[in-house]
């Protein structure tokens, strides 16, 4: 059997996972705080028939080596935590991060888990929460009878606002971000939620604005940083692809089709 067969059907298999990688982009485009995505690929083993600097001569050697390989795998899956558009929404409990860091936020199995998506609201006990309810930590209440458009965040995470017959805004909370030194590393779990993982180190806190964190934006969120028209044009280079594999295929099937039908 050719080994082309089964090399041009890695390279399909390959190429069907980055079209997955690129439709998931795709289908986030309008999802607050999603970090584009890239799968990563790399060749697979060799077969040596010959190295270099086999004796050819007493006096020389062979100058290349002849091998050939078998295919191409995904390696990784790259996520690019490179700054989205910032959009303002006028919303009071809406925050976008400009800069490096992430929200950290309460799970209800007592763990913490980080994101970029600022669309916070404030539930029943006047609490900042996600849109799942979970809550913003460090938690921040709001007080009694508070008047939402007093409102108001700080670039460096401060918050504060005004309850009736107060004239003077009180300060009620400070939020805080977290980086990573590989961010990269993070583990993904749906809901704009990462997990801190052995590859993505530690959480490191700081104030917004200070310790390599970004600024605070009130009533702004983040959009997705995926581009369309990059990944409509990473989409047809792997669609082209995909299809250079499976004539690859083609021609293997068609030369075994010759070898079969020779006649002595």
């Amino acid at each position: 059997m050719m080994r082309a067969l089964w090399t041009s059907a890695s390279g399909m298999t390959a190429q069907q996972y980055n079209v997955d990688t690129i439709s998931n982009n795709l289908s986030n485009v309008n999802t607050t705080g999603y970090k584009k995505m890239r799968a990563e690929f790399e060749d697979l083993i060799y077969q040596t028939q010959r190295t270099a600097g086999t004796p050819a001569t007493e006096l020389t050697v062979v100058p290349l080596p002849m091998q050939v390989g078998h295919g191409t795998k995904v390696s990784a899956t790259q996520r690019l935590f490179e700054q989205g558009s910032l959009r303002e929404t006028g919303v009071f409990s809406d925050m976008a991060i400009d800069g490096e860091g992430f929200f950290r936020v309460l799970q209800p199995d007592g763990t913490f888990a980080y994101t970029r998506n600022g669309e916070f609201k404030v539930d029943r006990d006047r609490q900042l929460v996600t849109n799942k309810g979970l809550y913003a930590f460090p938690q921040v209440t709001f007080p009694e009878n508070f008047i939402p458009d007093s409102v108001a965040i700080s670039p460096q995470g401060e918050v504060s606002c005004k309850i009736p017959g107060q004239e003077e805004a009180a300060v009620i909370g400070q939020i805080q971000l977290y980086r990573f030194v590989n961010p990269a590393g993070l583990n993904a779990l749906g809901d704009n939620l990462f997990k801190q993982s052995a590859a993505s180190g530690e959480a490191i806190a700081g104030l917004p604005g200070s310790e390599g964190m970004g600024q605070i934006h009130h009533k702004f969120i983040e959009a997705s940083n995926v581009s369309v028209a990059n990944e409509m044009v990473n989409m047809i280079v792997a669609q082209r692809a995909y299809e250079l594999n499976s004539k690859a295929i083609q021609t293997s099937d068609a030369m075994l089709g010759i070898a079969n039908n020779l006649r002595r």
